[in-house]
């Protein structure tokens, strides 16, 4: 069975229709700011903000997804800081960060290249979530030595359901999904972020809410030019190149299952596991009762992967 949690959902989220934001109540105090802890240190590499907590002789490199910036990673830099050095980043474009010119996902990774260089970090651990997770895996198949573990959290090689396209068909779905979110500005662009966080983020609405306030702040070009470039990318080939475990989260919230074909919470493990196939160190688990923001549903539970995983390292 193929999966279709993130293209029909993704393509849902453009036809639904949440109440425009004028109408809504006056936001109250966004939640997810609130909990961000303080930073021991911030610097800049390569234009990606890097805040540091803790200071551990162990690494962790916590990467975030599309239009998010390091308030998404809160609940785990608190739990991992006590013990770890955590370095939370926020890509170019996102989170009010300016965008930088070329090509935003190779930028990225060579950002996160310089920072374990420029830091001297012995095989840190990335944690990515979504494309912050391909992000990781791209850098693991590019410098496998450094590179001391991937967590990537609903972020795969290649985006599902792409899987079977021809290179020159993929580079065209790629360039039209770029132009097509390109298109949305201003308030269209809001509320389309509002939309994609009710329907595929989150399970709780207030935190949808919340969470879709703060990716408005991205900019629009520069979001549509990193889902262009992680559409337009098969990482499948270089996996095995991948010298450092493994371990893909896959969050599962059952009653988005009739949009999915029945897709049962096996079925999508197996289908993530054939879609990394070829990794040498590999594991797949299910984080229940969790939409896309897996770390945001359901905290504790990836917390608890994060160290298990860590543990066996």
């Amino acid at each position: 069975m193929k999966a279709q949690l993130f293209t029909a959902l993704f393509a849902a989220s453009f036809a639904f229709a949440p109440p425009a934001l004028s109408q809504q109540a006056p936001p109250q105090p966004n939640r997810f700011l609130a909990a961000q802890p303080a930073a021991a240190e911030r610097f800049e590499i390569k234009g990606m903000l890097v805040e540091r907590h803790g200071s551990g002789a162990r690494a962790l490199i916590l990467v975030p997804g599309l239009s998010s910036g390091g308030w998404v990673w809160s609940q785990v830099a608190r739990d991992f800081a006590p013990t770890h050095s955590v370095y939370v980043v926020t890509l170019p474009g996102f989170d009010g960060r300016p965008a930088v010119a070329g090509d935003p996902f190779d930028a990225s990774r060579d950002a996160l290249a310089e920072l374990i260089i420029s830091r001297k970090l012995v095989e840190p651990v990335l944690i990515g979530h979504s494309i912050g997770a391909t992000l990781a895996l791209a850098l693991a198949q590019a410098s496998p030595q450094q590179i001391g573990g991937v967590v990537a959290i609903d972020g795969l090689p290649v985006f599902p359901r792409t899987e079977d396209m021809p290179p020159e068909q993929r580079a065209v779905m790629a360039d039209k999904t770029r132009q097509q979110m390109a298109a949305l500005t201003g308030p269209a662009f809001a509320a389309q972020q509002l939309a994609y966080m009710r329907s595929i983020g989150l399970v709780d609405m207030g935190k949808a809410d919340d969470a879709a306030r703060l990716s408005s702040r991205s900019d629009p070009q520069a979001v549509a030019a990193y889902m262009g470039a992680a559409l337009a990318r098969d990482l499948r080939p270089g996996l095995a190149r991948i010298e450092a475990p493994v371990l893909v989260l896959a969050p599962y919230f059952a009653p988005d299952a009739p949009l999915l074909n029945n897709m049962t919470a096996a079925d999508k493990v197996a289908y993530y596991r054939e879609l990394m196939a070829g990794t040498p160190k590999l594991e797949v688990e299910t984080i229940d009762k969790a939409r896309h923001f897996a770390m945001i549903d359901q905290p504790d539970a990836v917390s608890a992967a994060i160290r298990r995983f860590l543990d066996r390292k």
